[in-house]
Parts: C-alpha cells; structure tokens; sequence
C-alpha cells in the first residue's frame, strides 16, 4: 500500500553525492531507453503531485540524455472543447505510446478525482465512480503490456511558499506562477483530503504508487529516477542492451586508432 502524505520522508542530499548519483542514474535510464526500443516495449510513467514539489526538474533531469525521438512528454492541463465533450479517459487512450516508446504524464486521468473534485467541476457521484474507472484503465494498459509508473511528489506548505516566492523573484521562474497557484493553496486542506484518497484507492498490486517526499530537491529527484531505472530493469535487461552498433562501433575503434 502507498505511504499517505503524514509518513514521506524528508531527506538532505550533498551536491557532489547528488551530482554522481545523477549522472550514473541518467546514463542507465538511457541505456533502458534503448533497450525498450530495441525490444519493442512501451512504458508509460505517470507524474503527479503537489504544486510547486519539482515535477517539471525531475522530468528534465530524467530525460536530459535520453533519445528525443523515443520519448514524449505530455503536460496535461484542462480539457478542451471537443475533448470536454468525450469520455475523460479518451484523450489520454490518443497519447499512449507506441512499441518501443516511452510517455511522459505530467498530470494526467488523476485531476478526475483531484482538480474536478476539489473545483467541484464534476459532481460527487462522478468523482467517486472514477477510481475505479481509473483502476481499470490502468489495468488494462498493464495487462497489454505497458510498463507503468506511478510517481507521487509532495511537498509541505511552507516549502509550497519559499518556492512560490523564489518563482516570483526569479526573473527566469516567473513564467511558472499562475492564479491557479494561489487559489489552489487557499484549499490545500481540501486537497491533502484529495491527494490521500487517490494514493489509497488507486494503489493496486498492477499499478502502485511511489510517493516522495520532495522537500529537499535533490533528494526526490534521486528517488524518483532510482524508482524508474528500478521498475524499467525488471523488464529490461540492461547487460543485453546495445547502446551503440557494433559495426558503428567497428568502424570508430578503426579510424580513431
């Protein structure tokens, strides 16, 4: 069962411990990268958490050596028209990957029983139903196949400030403040609520939750890019894969000899 938020551990992390975790974690989930497509699998990693708890850097920081074209990452805002008038799980069924690609949800099918409920942009019954739902898609994209990730990160309130007004006074961070983020926290008691249920109904045996204490950056992002490279390693075998062709590799010993 996934941890609820009151029992996250918090964390410190030296800079040059982190700098070497990093760069050894980032050179593995490369060579995973190449060997879920050299394999033909599809992975599917699912990011979500509290505003401002370091999605976007953990994600940057994953991806940074990774192949481009093997990759996708999709930030998942509000619907809009013609998907509003769908089923809520459909424009996520358009960006599932293809054989040996790897999709990124930043936000995802979780903001049903977290934005829509908290907002009361969907009635109770609605919402309510939705775990379930949810619990069957998942199901059913592991059952197909799909190596599925669920990363939680979460932060506390005072932290959620400091950063806030780091944003504000940074020239080069202002871009990531929006009214949503201040009348988000104005019911971070309703979200707390929000957040607590969804970690406890929707952890499944097919689908669980890897929730993070991400007060200390640099922590979380070792524990959320350990979690991946670990789910990706128990179906890929990472002494198997080829990073670089042999007959590349050939050919570059001979003329840079």
């Amino acid at each position: 069962m996934a941890a609820t938020l009151a029992h996250l551990n918090h964390e410190q992390l030296g800079r040059k411990e982190y700098q070497a975790e990093l760069k050894g974690l980032q050179l593995d989930l490369m060579k995973l990268q190449h060997g879920l497509y050299q394999q033909q699998l599809r992975c599917v990693v699912v990011v979500e958490g509290t505003d401002a708890s370091g999605k976007g850097g953990m994600i940057r920081r994953a991806t940074e050596v990774m192949d481009p074209r093997g990759y996708r990452v999709h930030p998942i805002g509000a619907p809009n028209g013609s998907e509003r008038g769908e089923h809520y799980l459909q424009r996520f069924w358009r960006r599932l990957p293809k054989a040996g690609q790897l999709t990124i949800f930043d936000r995802s099918w979780y903001g049903r029983v977290l934005v829509e409920r908290v907002d009361q942009l969907v009635a109770p019954p609605v919402w309510q139903r939705a775990y379930q739902e949810i619990n069957s898609f998942e199901q059913q994209l592991c059952d197909d196949g799909v190596i599925l990730i669920k990363l939680f990160l979460s932060i506390d309130k005072a932290e959620q400030l400091s950063r806030f007004k780091d944003r504000f006074e940074n020239a080069h961070k202002r871009w990531k403040l929006t009214t949503e983020d201040f009348t988000a926290r104005e019911k971070w008691e309703a979200y707390e609520e929000a957040f607590e249920a969804m970690l406890v109904k929707t952890d499944t045996t097919a689908a669980p939750w890897k929730t993070i204490g991400a007060n200390h950056k640099r922590f979380a992002r070792i524990a959320a890019l350990s979690h991946i490279r670990d789910h990706l390693a128990e179906r890929i075998d990472l002494a198997r894969v080829q990073v670089l062709d042999p007959e590349v590799e050939k050919l570059a010993r001979r003329i840079f000899s």
